[in-house]
């Protein structure tokens, strides 16, 4: 597995197919994505897994972090994952957060980020805020 910087472009196929096939295809493709910092995993050349983040001050937040179905169950998006926040304490941040599918709370509570209980719904999905300060 390797770890590249990709272009937001890069992102939005997996963004569609793994978080919002339901969805049409510009649902997935962020107003602030030229802002952002975006980072795919590669396994044989072939791009797996993605996650889009985007420093303000002292915080990063990270978005859509994805991975092909074909993939998933593999730790693909846990190296991804310890490889940004790695990334963030390189640069001093303070904080680094997510909107995260309320069903994926267990995921990023493994990598020490808590539940702040600030919920909404968005196209029938619950997300809560998760945050690590570093």
């Amino acid at each position: 597995m390797e770890i590249k910087e990709i272009q937001a472009s890069d992102t939005w196929q997996i963004r569609h197919d793994v978080m919002w096939p339901d969805q049409p295809f510009e649902f997935v493709q962020l107003a602030e994505d030229n802002s952002g910092q975006h980072y795919g995993v590669f396994e044989d050349g072939k791009l797996v897994s993605i996650v889009s983040c985007f420093i303000k001050g002292k915080e990063m937040q990270f978005r859509k972090l994805a991975t092909l179905e074909t993939h998933q169950g593999r730790g693909i998006a846990s190296f991804l994952l310890e490889y940004i926040l790695h990334s963030a304490k390189e640069k001093n941040l303070e904080k680094v957060w997510c909107n995260a599918r309320s069903s994926k709370k267990s995921f990023y509570e493994k990598f020490g980020m808590k539940d702040t209980f600030k919920t909404f719904v968005k196209e029938n999905q619950e997300f809560t805020i998760m945050e690590i300060i570093l």
